[in-house]
């Protein structure tokens, strides 16, 4: 059925547990998923031999955008993963009381269209603790818009 890459920056704990959820989601419908964490990951040719690419970050800051801190270096230099003509889809977990609610997955599905990536699905935004089955939905809608 294909690979997929499953990145992910978390803080707290809450987006790898849905990078988790994805995963496990992706394998039970057939897919090989490599897991990864951001901070063990550079971004030079990351694409390279997968059909799927998911991205999870957390979001913090009430007045500008901050992407969790291991997935910032990851972030600022994307255009080295090879993401042109990739299938991407981008997940994240935040708290709606801050000003840019889960700002990061917004920002990363942006610039990776801007790298030539096509987005598929809708984008993921998690308020607080992660709920399972709305990842394994996502996960399989992800799936489905992939196809």
């Amino acid at each position: 059925m294909g690979k997929a890459l499953v990145v992910f920056g978390s803080t707290t704990g809450n987006t790898e547990s849905v990078a988790e959820y994805v995963t496990q989601t992706l394998q039970g419908e057939g897919m090989t998923v490599d897991l990864k964490n951001a901070a063990d990951v550079s971004a030079e040719g990351l694409a390279e031999g997968y059909d799927l690419i998911l991205f999870g970050c957390s979001t913090w800051g009430d007045d500008e955008i901050e992407l969790q801190e291991n997935f910032v270096p990851l972030y600022d230099e994307l255009e080295k993963a090879r993401l042109e003509g990739r299938k991407v889809a981008v997940f994240g977990c935040g708290d709606s009381s801050y000003t840019h609610f889960c700002g990061a997955v917004d920002a990363i599905a942006e610039k990776a269209e801007q790298l030539g990536a096509k987005v598929v699905g809708m984008p993921l935004k998690i308020d607080g603790d992660p709920d399972k089955a709305e990842a394994v939905s996502w996960a399989r809608d992800v799936l489905q818009s992939a196809a």
